[in-house]
């Protein structure tokens, strides 16, 4: 629309029907957003601005393929850690880059997520912990894998991380769920390095699940205590 508007076109109209995807159904409040003064000089600066965001795109590409060589010896923990949903190739990357793929260096997963800053920090005297709000961390890696999680929250409770974001923002908010999620993904990145793995999804319905399993044990604790032999069997 822009160049467009650059070339000389004033048709509103005509602009908004350049829209493309879910934008097409807001053609007509497009075309009351383009009507207006564009003169010579806008369009200018529109050209300007638009020589320079070209640029910059540029200068991204060239970064990647330096990104990629620099990667290559760890490529196959890469290809491992994008089978996570909301994991693609930069966020892996960063994984790698911050943690350098060495799970060795971290004594169990709940110590990396403390390093990157992803677990809460606690006080404790006299034997008692209590919360102590933000823990600081790792700050790039931290960032980085709550952007993720962003990306597994628009994914509407298709698999396990997915429907962890949708039940952790009904009951807090979406940035605690974010940092949540974002802490899974490291605690499932910290197992699948360590062992070579891929992703392992637990499925969407796996709060359920394990909600109905634990409550059926309760069940059956409350009727064994009270002296009866329980045996349990699948319905029809």
């Amino acid at each position: 629309m822009l160049t467009a508007m650059i070339e000389g076109e004033q048709d509103p109209l005509v602009l908004a029907e350049m829209a493309k995807g879910r934008l097409r159904r807001k053609i007509p409040d497009l075309a009351q957003a383009l009507t207006g003064h564009f003169d010579a000089n806008h369009a200018r600066l529109a050209r300007s601005m638009l020589r320079r965001l070209d640029l910059v795109e540029q200068a991204l590409a060239e970064l990647d393929v330096v990104l990629v060589d620099a990667c290559q010896p760890w490529q196959y923990q890469i290809e491992l850690l994008e089978t996570i949903p909301g994991v693609g190739e930069k966020v892996a990357q960063v994984i790698i880059a911050e943690t350098g793929a060495d799970m060795s260096r971290f004594p169990t997963a709940a110590h990396l997520a403390a390093w990157a800053g992803l677990a809460p920090a606690m006080n404790e005297s006299a034997g008692k912990q209590s919360p102590a709000g933000k823990r600081h961390g790792n700050k790039w890696l931290a960032a980085m894998l709550v952007e993720a999680a962003g990306s597994v929250g628009r994914m509407h409770g298709k698999n396990y991380l997915a429907a962890r974001h949708a039940r952790l923002m009904k009951r807090r908010g979406m940035g605690r769920a974010q940092v949540a999620v974002a802490h899974s993904i490291l605690v499932a990145a910290y197992w699948m390095l360590k062992r070579g793995q891929p992703y392992h999804d637990l499925g969407a319905d796996w709060h359920r699940r394990r909600n109905d399993e634990a409550h059926t044990r309760r069940l059956v604790a409350q009727l064994e205590h009270l002296g009866h032999q329980v045996t349990l069997s699948p319905a029809a």
